[in-house]
């Protein structure tokens, strides 16, 4: 396979010392337990392939992202009794956006997508100190999985190890899937206080107390089909947001 000049990683230094980027994408997704069927690193294949792809999409309309390697682990506080659920708290990860956002601010790249591959992260009070802190830069996140909101070709909705997850893998992993017979049903409990389902309350789940195979969301009825269907459409929203990035002033963003 070619080098992608928009990936990081596989770029060399031969190349990059006359290279000039718009925006820089970093990835940041989670290792952690999905389902009996999934892989611990699903959200790390999520992102690697769905950011590279909307790059990729971006890059050949004429724009200049560089994809950052994708960081594996997230918060998982919710799942610190779940056998090597690895967890990032918060706070690590500002002192991890602090240091990456030093040297693209040094070096000229003002602008910076965060790549929300993990359910867990929340980039939000982050950015806003950050943005503080780095005046000069554009911060924003993304949430890849809120893309496209619910399609009518996914029949059971859930937001762990689910449906759409599974699907996608199949499509883009399907050697790191197991098989059918072992998939758990993904049935969770919910909060009994109705302020927390109404979703204008919060409360971290605990894990292992609301699902027994850590899913959230029946995945019996996914496909290496609809995974498809779901990387073509949210890589395509995706690369739409990620042109429209590059080529923004960040002086003028605001009608």
């Amino acid at each position: 396979m070619a080098i992608r000049p928009y990936i990081l990683s596989e770029s060399n230094w031969l190349t990059l010392k006359d290279t000039k980027f718009d925006l820089a994408i970093l990835p940041w997704a989670a290792t952690e337990a999905h389902n009996y069927h999934l892989p611990y690193g699903t959200d790390i294949y999520e992102a690697d392939h769905l950011a590279a792809e909307a790059a990729r999409i971006a890059w050949e309309k004429g724009s200049k992202p560089v994809v950052l390697p994708t960081i594996p682990f997230g918060v998982n506080t919710g799942q610190s009794d779940i056998y090597l659920d690895i967890n990032l708290n918060p706070s690590t990860q500002l002192a991890i956006l602090s240091d990456v956002i030093t040297v693209l601010n040094r070096q000229g790249i003002r602008k910076l997508l965060i790549f929300n591959s993990h359910g867990g992260n929340n980039f939000k009070a982050l950015v806003r100190e950050l943005g503080l802190k780095f005046p000069e830069m554009f911060l924003c996140v993304s949430n890849w999985f809120k893309a496209i909101g619910d399609v009518d070709y996914i029949a059971e909705q859930g937001d762990h190890a689910d449906e759409r997850e599974t699907s996608l893998m199949l499509y883009f992993r399907p050697e790191l899937v197991l098989s059918k017979d072992l998939w758990g049903d993904g049935k969770a409990k919910k909060f009994k206080i109705k302020a927390f389902s109404e979703g204008w309350a919060w409360a971290e789940r605990r894990w292992s107390e609301i699902s027994e195979d850590t899913g959230v969301g029946d995945p019996s009825h996914a496909s290496s089909e609809k995974g498809e269907r779901l990387f073509k459409e949210i890589t395509a929203k995706m690369s739409e947001f990620i042109y429209d990035l590059c080529k923004a002033d960040i002086e003028d963003l605001y009608t």
